[in-house]
């Protein structure tokens, strides 16, 4: 073996498992597997035009000397950006911890209790600071959640409101200037008209339905609001408001004015800058619009003991169900994030973050009254954490504060900003001064000592508790916060125990080697609105990833600024939506999508502005042609569209693709490809190929970004020619094309930090890799299929009875036994692998996806375990549903009480076959009772007495 080949180390499969495999499946060799699978005519002529992959070693040493381009500056820019100090042990035990990283979303919540724990500690966290009554789980970034805002309130707009189609929506000109681009982005296609303007001369009228004020304005001026909240109220205006976090900790909480939604970012919460992302975004809001909040939201609920328990609430995959109707298109949170930044305050603690948020207050006194004392005029009133300065010549200070590696905002020619964080000292701020004397050929350098004042106002003084729970208040040791760390994650079953198998979400590895660079700080600690030139390692990898997926999915240009799957979605239509305006086409607003789409596809298309029309699937789940082709001449004079998931989201090749993708271009459509299976095509097929226009990629699919519990993600997007010029852009830092859209995201290449992890998978696999890893996914699926023939039937095939990299297990027939799929699902937790996907795309099944990184043993594993499920399905009656299946999962609590009131014993319970007893994973709850939960929404850390009373 070729120890320095990363692809043998990434794919589970060995050479000598294949024979093996080929007998099983029925093939002689890969390639007529390959040949089985995908249609002839789109599979790709040559190899993929990358280099040969390198070892890991070499990789190392490559993103080494990259990183050293990047300049790490002592950065006071702000904006919504701040360096932060992550404890160590949150680091080591949470961000390089694959029983954290690698865990999937915490749908099946009898395996996830750590991580709902975790989140529920963010919700309440967020709750406290703001004064709100209830917090989702984050969301993407802070100009999302502002926009998820704007929307949210403008479909809570009154009954009077929306007859008289009021659509004004107030925006603050203290906003951060990211969020204002984001905001245009959403508004333009919901018919949402921007109001931009100053708060204090904002008339109130009734043409308004909404109002977005910023807390601190963006150049540090802390503004009260209450007066303003309280005139908007009585002319039925609803408030968001951004604020700060660590500000929160000194000021009033917004919750106290009154005010509808509070958002922000939790960056600042130990999580590294990483040039823009991934970080955890805050929504907070009244109880009252529970059932309207983006994203998700943890919930305590109980088990069938009635023990406690926790799970996603409410509208867990709200998408799924309402499809063109849901709110928003949000699917995902930023759960590593969230949880890194909810630890941060399990660590630190009320005090800790108050001892923070004070030291960085005064520190910001002092510079202020160091630099009056120097001539200087600092122009904020009332601030927390940034001043405003004039200068007489901002150039001159430039050119002396970055010759001492110091960024900071350059508002204009005679203007700057100047934004501390925890990680500044004594010595940062005599070294500010100092720049500011030399620029002002002053020689008073003593600021340091000069008395200062109260510089908030006692109105804006924070006056009411916060994290006062226990879970706040009980480990501010490192000893003590490692063993909670280490006490949640034996809760949760990730991809460092078991293969988890999960149709459309492709739980990969995610090799060490491309997680590693994520804690150097040539890498985390770059401000996303530094200069390009102190950015040329990000620069450089950033631009080679868009290059290598260009390759890939033969396209012409990427924009990795999305930050999630369904943000792609949504990027890729408005950027069809922008070319068909460029040629005098606006009128196109028609998109077509295939009932089998991923429900965030037509809630995508709706907040692009597009009018959805579903067509059919034929019974081999394959798009109806002449439905399709009805409705495609039907509706040829406005159609903008057509989304397609390919291989498609029932697991096939279809072979009429290219038929399909002419028919939407012959009447004037685009096509968009949902890039959700991209694991199946990867060196075989590709978008371009197959005629699609546009695509989105899930890098936390198929190029190994980790699931995170839930997030993060990317969802860059890759287009052809005539959509580049389109391409989304940022109002700080130039990106995207010639007649770019306005932002998707806050950052300019959104969550930057994140994409080394794909740049390295790439780069290591190389050419062959890659196209290897594709055949091994394809290969595994269609082993799992045929060691299940016969036992299990799988739903849809292609037409040479194949399946692409993932397929769907009919769960049905078993209701006869009285034997649903969630019960399946459940009882594969005693067996210790977490379920497939369930009841998507078709109710009432399981979709399996192996990937190409898991073993044949694991794999053979994964089918005993069906195949022994199978044995008891066959054993169970409908009229008997006291069974082992019905009963799942099995808690060791179960197993170690002495009453066992059973029909089967304790060992067929826990231990069904030989293998789970080396190395079981137990579940630490029975099933939740969902019902219970929503009818007792509780989404805090509430005294377990308070919620034994619900």
């Amino acid at each position: 073996m070729n120890t320095e080949v990363f692809a043998a180390r990434h794919i589970g499969i060995a050479e000598k498992d294949l024979p093996q495999m080929f007998e099983t499946i029925g093939v002689e060799n890969m390639e007529q597997l390959v040949h089985e699978t995908i249609p002839d005519d789109i599979k790709l002529k040559k190899n993929l035009d990358l280099p040969e992959g390198i070892s890991e070693h070499e990789f190392l040493s490559h993103i080494q000397e990259l990183a050293q381009k990047n300049k790490v500056f002592k950065t006071y820019i702000g904006l919504g950006y701040h360096e932060s100090l992550t404890p160590s042990v949150i680091k080591r035990n949470i961000l390089e911890n694959p029983g954290w990283y690698t865990a999937y979303t915490p749908y099946q919540a009898e395996i996830a209790q750590g991580r709902l724990e975790a989140l529920l500690n963010f919700q309440t966290m967020v709750s406290d600071l703001t004064g709100m009554e209830i917090a989702n789980a984050s969301l993407l970034d802070e100009s999302t959640a502002a926009a998820e805002a704007m929307t949210m309130l403008f479909e809570l707009r009154s009954r009077q409101q929306k007859k008289e189609e009021t659509v004004k929506f107030f925006v603050s000109e203290e906003i951060l200037p990211q969020t204002l681009s984001l905001l245009k982005t959403r508004a333009i296609p919901l018919g949402i008209e921007l109001v931009v303007g100053n708060h204090e001369t904002f008339d109130f009228s009734e043409d308004f339905y909404g109002a977005l004020l910023q807390y601190p304005g963006k150049y540090g001026q802390v503004y009260d609001y209450a007066e303003f909240v309280e005139k908007a109220k009585a002319k039925e205006i609803k408030v968001a408001v951004a604020a700060d976090i660590l500000s929160l900790v000194l000021l009033t909480p917004p919750g106290e004015w009154g005010v509808d939604v509070v958002v922000g970012t939790t960056q600042r919460f130990g999580i590294p800058l990483g040039y823009g992302g991934p970080h955890a975004a805050f929504f907070a809001t009244k109880d009252e619009y529970k059932r309207s909040i983006p994203g998700r939201i943890i919930g305590r609920t109980k088990d069938t003991d009635g023990n406690p328990a926790l799970r996603m609430a409410l509208q867990t995959r709200e998408q799924h169900i309402k499809r063109d109707k849901a709110t928003s298109n949000i699917c995902t949170a930023q759960v590593l994030l969230a949880v890194m930044a909810g630890m941060y305050a399990v660590y630190h603690g009320p005090n800790g973050l108050k001892y923070i948020a004070e030291k960085v207050h005064s520190q910001t006194k002092k510079l202020a009254k160091s630099l009056e004392a120097l001539g200087f005029e600092q122009l904020n009133s009332a601030y927390f954490d940034t001043i405003k300065v004039a200068v007489k010549d901002a150039k001159r200070l430039k050119e002396t504060t970055e010759s001492k590696s110091i960024n900071l905002n350059y508002v204009d020619a005679n203007t700057v900003s100047i934004s501390l964080n925890e990680a500044v000292s004594n010595e940062d701020v005599k070294t500010l001064i100092a720049c500011f004397a030399d620029s002002h050929d002053s020689k008073n350098h003593s600021g340091l000592d000069i008395e200062n004042g109260q510089v908030i106002p006692v109105a804006l003084q924070r006056k009411a508790p916060f994290l006062e729970h226990e879970v706040f208040n009980s480990y501010h040791s490192e000893t003590e916060l490692m063993r909670y760390i280490k006490k949640l994650e034996r809760k949760d079953l990730a991809l460092n125990h078991s293969m988890i198998s999960l149709g459309s979400c492709t739980m990969k590895l995610n090799a060490a080697s491309e997680m590693l660079p994520l804690s150097w700080a040539h890498w985390s600690n770059i401000h996303p609105f530094a200069p390009l030139n102190q950015a040329e390692g990000y620069q450089e990898m950033l631009k080679t990833l868009e290059q290598q997926l260009n390759v890939i999915t033969g396209f012409d240009a990427t924009s990795l600024q999305p930050n999630s799957g369904a943000q792609g979605e949504y990027a890729g239509l408005m950027v069809i939506r922008a070319y068909h305006e460029s040629r005098g086409e606006g009128h196109r607003n028609i998109c077509l999508i295939p009932a089998s789409a991923h429900g965030t596809n037509p809630a995508s298309a709706v907040m692009a502005g597009m009018k959805v029309v579903v067509t059919k699937t034929d019974e081999k789940g394959n798009i109806d042609m002449a439905d399709l082709e009805e409705k495609a001449k039907l509706h040829s004079e406005n159609l903008a569209a057509l989304m397609v998931t390919y291989p498609s989201t029932h697991g096939v090749f279809e072979s009429s693709i290219k038929e399909i993708t002419k028919l939407i271009h012959d009447n004037g459509g685009q096509v968009y490809m949902d890039g959700a299976n991209m694991n199946a095509q990867v060196g075989l097929t590709n978008p371009a190929t197959i005629g699609a226009d546009v695509c989105h990629l899930n890098l936390h699919k198929t190029f190994a970004i980790p699931h995170g519990g839930g997030g993060p993600g990317v969802g860059p997007i890759c287009v052809a020619e005539q959509l580049k010029p389109f391409l989304p852009s940022n109002p700080v830092v130039k990106t995207g094309g010639d007649e770019a859209i306005t932002a998707i995201s806050a950052a300019p290449w959104g969550s930057a930090l994140v994409c080394l992890i794909s740049y390295g998978y790439i780069k290591m696999l190389g050419a062959e890799g890659l196209t290897n890893a594709t055949k091994a996914a394809i290969l595994n699926a269609n082993y799992i299929k045929d060691r299940l023939k016969g036992k299990f039937d799988v739903l849809y095939t292609g037409e040479r009875g194949r399946a692409a990299h993932e397929m769907i297990i009919d769960c049905r027939p078993f209701k006869a036994n009285g034997i649903e799929v969630t019960d399946i699902a459940k009882r594969l937790m005693d067996y210790g692998f977490h379920a497939p996907t369930v009841s998507f795309p078709v109710a009432g099944t399981l979709m399996v996806e192996p990937t190409e990184s898991e073993s044949l043993a694991e794999l053979d594993k994964f089918c005993d375990a069906l195949l022994s499920i199978r044995r008891e399905i066959d054993e169970a009656t409908a009229d008997q549903p006291n069974n082992v299946l019905k009963n799942a999962p099995h808690t060791l609590e179960m197993v170690t009480n002495d009453a066992w009131e059973f029909p089967y014993s304790r060992q067929q319970a826990a231990f069904p076959l030989s293998y789970v007893a080396e190395n079981k994973f137990w579940p630490s709850i029975r099933r939740t009772d969902e019902a219970f939960g929503d009818r007792n929404l509780i989404c805090t850390c509430t005294p377990i007495e308070a919620y034994a009373e619900a």
